[in-house]
């Protein structure tokens, strides 16, 4: 905006000149028309700019050093580029963070574009036994309202507005309006609560019903060894098997495009003992222990798949 403001100045200075020198010919029309026009000009050139500047590179590089440090496990470039995310565009973000990937998209989307933010129903919050009480579902209640007022508070001119939707809800206003669905390590918690009220299968069709036709949906997910027990892999432990994340989406009518290694990590061994918190960032088994914390470092974060789905056009 300061950048705007002073380009305008810079062009009103340039007419009061012109208009005040007696060997400088005025400019055709008002004086009133031609600030306009010049103000006019000013903002289109640094429209121009921004858009110019504003690459998916550009974004990752003005994140701050805490989160560039965790490029190398979450490949963000790499990642949005596979699921064909382009400026301009509609994208809603599974259980979004203030970075990842809201307040990336938001900056790499531009004014053109948005991001929704959607996140689980109260009624499956209220299955996470022993993580959330009764003070964070009221919260959840109205988070619609408070996760979009949060985020444009501390968003900037250019950035992508946002919008916000709880799956089990879906309403007119955001049926056939995405570009793209990311469910980016949420799927664990989706498929381990199927039983209790077909959390899977009813986001999936959420997730159908917002995309436009043609539209994809993007999966990240920590993965399990195929070999390992099935219940094992529902998700409670953080992992889920790549061929029952398949089966789920095609059976809700989606057309696998693409399986990609960009976030494979073949360190990550998991047996039917572990779980993905043992790994960094939560250390959660180590914390006490330094040598099985070098250890579980050494590992670096999971093994994760990478999906690009699409819905028929």
């Amino acid at each position: 905006m300061a950048k705007t403001q002073l380009m305008i100045s810079a062009g009103l200075a340039l007419v009061l000149a012109a208009c005040g020198s007696e060997t400088t010919e005025a400019p055709t029309g008002t004086a009133e028309t031609v600030v306009e026009e010049t103000a006019e000009a000013a903002e289109e050139t640094v429209a121009e700019e921004v858009v110019e500047q504003r690459t998916l590179a550009s974004v990752l590089e003005n994140q701050s050093e805490e989160v560039k440090a965790r490029y190398p496990f979450r490949n963000p470039q790499a990642t949005l580029e596979f699921f064909e995310i382009e400026p301009g565009e509609t994208v809603v973000d599974t259980l979004p963070g203030e970075v990842w990937y809201a307040g990336i998209l938001s900056e790499y989307l531009g004014s053109e574009g948005k991001v929704i933010g959607a996140d689980y129903s109260v009624d499956m919050w209220r299955l996470f036994k022993g993580f959330v009480d009764e003070e964070y579902l009221t919260r959840k209640a109205t988070w619609t309202e408070t996760w979009v007022a949060d985020m444009e508070e501390n968003s900037e001119d250019g950035d992508a507005p946002f919008g916000a939707v709880v799956y089990g809800s879906v309403d007119e206003a955001h049926t056939g309006v995405a570009d793209t669905v990311l469910m980016v390590r949420a799927v664990h918690h989706f498929n381990r609560l199927e039983d209790e009220g077909q959390y899977f299968s009813g986001a999936l069709s959420d997730a159908m019903t917002m995309l436009k036709p043609g539209g994809i949906l993007g999966i990240v997910q920590h993965r399990g060894p195929e070999g390992n027990d099935d219940a094992w892999a529902e998700g409670d432990n953080g992992y889920v098997k790549q061929s029952t994340v398949v089966s789920m989406a095609e059976a809700a009518g989606f057309e696998l495009v693409e399986a990609s290694e960009i976030n494979a990590n073949p360190k990550d061994q998991p047996t039917n003992e572990d779980v993905v918190w043992r790994l960094p960032p939560s250390l959660a088994t180590s914390r006490e222990d330094a040598e099985l914390k070098a250890q579980m470092e050494a590992i670096g974060e999971s093994d994760r798949m990478t999906l690009k789905f699409r819905k028929p056009a």
